[in-house]
């Protein structure tokens, strides 16, 4: 049936139905007993609510079958719209509570995950990012507007204030590797970050600073990087003018799959054979094909563009240019122990 599986569409065709019938009683009683229609109505309210009041005028033959049909019809539909609307309140609390369980089940099972703090248009698109690349993550948003988006896309997250840390540990900060905080103001993502750095002295942070001049502050907070996205978006829109095939091959190589190529991140892991041997020499070049385009020290160091003679340490992180199969072989040279976990994985 058209409404059999949707209690509001119910209530609502019920609520109808009763309506139609209060006008067939009002017009019935209208012909068959020739009272006014105020009359009319009054008697098909009063038969309808069964509430026992005295009737117009007494009733003929034809006017006690019609009374008749027109209660056992009345109370049906009455029943009917009654419990329609009672299965869509509870339905939609039942719903709703094993959604949060479900979520809640979810979140509890993930490691190394990262968190989303906001889920506007910015936190949509890191979302949408992280997806892309397999990443675990869950959302915390407080903003009931994205609540839809977030069930309908089948998003893990927790409804509440990021900033409190009861909400903070129901998205398993303990165990999360990152936080994203795109919350609407920088106020809020300043405490967001004291509250999260607190809880997890090891988490990775980045922050979004709306304006310039709290960059600082949110560095004070605790956040390892900053991002603010009129700077980028400025700096970029300058790139896309000055050096628009530059700026193109980097979309490429880092958001689509339409460009084989990519530039991606190698740590030296500990049992790694490039350790304390020369770039030059490391075999990476020659038995893997790739490029590598600057060497971010353990100390902190960045270097591009680094030349042959240049010594690789355990901890150091290669930025590298490559395509999937080149980098697959980087990875066992790099980070063998993570390249064994990989394998397991798969």
């Amino acid at each position: 049936m058209l409404y059999e599986n949707d209690p509001i569409k119910q209530f609502r065709f019920a609520l109808l139905a009763l309506v139609a019938l209060v006008a067939l009683g009002t017009l019935g009683y209208h012909i068959l007993e020739s009272w006014t229609l105020l009359d009319s109505l009054y008697m098909t309210v009063i038969t309808l609510g069964t509430v026992g009041y005295e009737v117009v005028a007494p009733l003929d033959v034809p006017g006690k079958v019609f009374t008749i049909v027109l209660i056992v019809f009345g109370v049906t539909i009455v029943f009917w719209a009654g419990a329609s609307l009672v299965q869509a309140l509870v339905g939609e609390q039942i719903w709703h509570a094993l959604q949060r369980k479900r979520m809640q089940k979810q979140i509890s099972k993930m490691r190394n995950h990262f968190i989303i703090c906001g889920f506007g248009r910015m936190g949509q698109q890191i979302v949408k990012d992280l997806q892309r690349e397999d990443v675990s993550l869950c959302v915390i948003e407080r903003n009931p507007e994205q609540m839809p988006k977030l069930v309908a896309q089948d998003i893990p997250f927790i409804e509440g204030n990021a900033s409190d840390d009861k909400i903070l540990k129901a998205a398993g900060i303990e165990r999360a590797k990152g936080l994203i905080t795109v919350a609407p103001t920088d106020e809020d993502n300043v405490f967001i970050t004291l509250s999260a750095r607190g809880l997890n002295p090891k988490l990775f942070i980045v922050a979004r600073s709306i304006q310039e001049e709290n960059e600082d502050k949110l560095k004070m907070a605790g956040a390892d990087r900053v991002m603010s996205p009129y700077v980028m978006g400025g700096k970029r829109m300058a790139q896309s003018v000055l050096r628009p095939n530059v700026l193109d091959f980097l979309e490429l190589a880092m958001h689509t799959d339409d460009l084989k190529m990519m530039i991606e991140e190698l740590t030296i892991g500990a049992g790694s054979t490039l350790i304390k041997r020369s770039l030059g020499d490391s075999g990476l070049k020659s038995d893997t094909g790739i490029s590598v385009i600057a060497v971010s020290k353990a100390s902190g160091k960045m270097i591009a563009n680094p030349g042959p003679e240049e010594i690789l340490h355990e901890g150091d992180v290669l930025i590298v240019l490559g395509v999937p199969e080149q980098l697959d072989k980087a990875v066992a040279l790099a980070n063998p122990n993570r390249a064994v976990e990989h394998v397991e994985s798969l």
